[in-house]
């Protein structure tokens, strides 16, 4: 039997459908994503090369990678409290977490085999264009590094990036980060010396959401 569409049915599904695009709206903004009509991310704005502490952050082309990696509101509840930074190493996500069963999920890259590390943490400092030092154990798998001993001055070769968050234990520096990255290839990978990457124009987005303090939990 055929269907029939009437102005009545279209009257009485018109608030539903406007209810979706109004939470789909909703989603993105929260997630700090400028909204097309329909409610859905404008990413080529989102990742779109910026201008950053006197440096040029280039484009990320975002069309490449698997848009589950793209930042993004998800239904997440938790049992952890709002504003925690939860990271899944094996699904390589990061997840902030907000009200109402929700999260601000961002892609990551991390440690490589080996150079995994899981536990919690807390953001003791924030950086803007942070200073690089190598651990001594990366100085010595690599040499090379002993230049940058004293530090690396902050700027786009740098392997930390626009930003970095640096996780604490106690009165222990952890020696990991948060931090991103001058390599975009490596968001979806285990690629790193065990610290967290994201896209430049990803952290920039949760360094500005995130207080010291923050507790930080890395799954096993």
């Amino acid at each position: 039997m055929a269907l029939k569409f009437t102005r009545r049915s279209f009257v009485i599904g018109l608030p539903l459908a406007l209810a979706a695009c109004q939470s789909k709206k909703s989603a993105t903004v929260e997630a700090g994503l400028t909204p097309f009509s329909d409610g859905t991310p404008n990413y080529s704005l989102a990742y779109a090369g910026v201008r950053d502490g006197g440096f040029d952050l280039p484009p990320i082309d975002y069309l490449t990678f698997d848009p589950k990696y793209l930042r993004q509101t998800v239904f997440y509840p938790t049992s952890h409290p709002v504003g925690t930074i939860v990271v899944d190493p094996n699904n390589k996500f990061l997840y902030l977490v907000q009200p109402g069963g929700r999260a601000i999920r961002y892609g990551i890259g991390v440690g490589r085999a080996g150079f995994a590390w899981n536990g919690e943490a807390v953001i003791r400092f924030k950086r803007e264009w942070p200073k690089w030092f190598p651990p001594d154990e990366m100085i010595e798998r690599d040499p090379d590094l002993e230049r940058y001993r004293d530090g690396q001055e902050g700027g786009p070769r740098n392997p930390i990036g626009a930003r970095g968050l640096y996780l604490w234990q106690g009165n222990k520096d952890t020696l990991y980060r948060i931090h991103s990255t001058n390599q975009p290839r490596s968001i979806g990978t285990n690629a790193s010396s065990g610290c967290i990457r994201m896209w430049h124009q990803d952290i920039i987005d949760l360094y500005d959401r995130v207080e010291l303090g923050t507790k930080v939990i890395v799954l096993g």
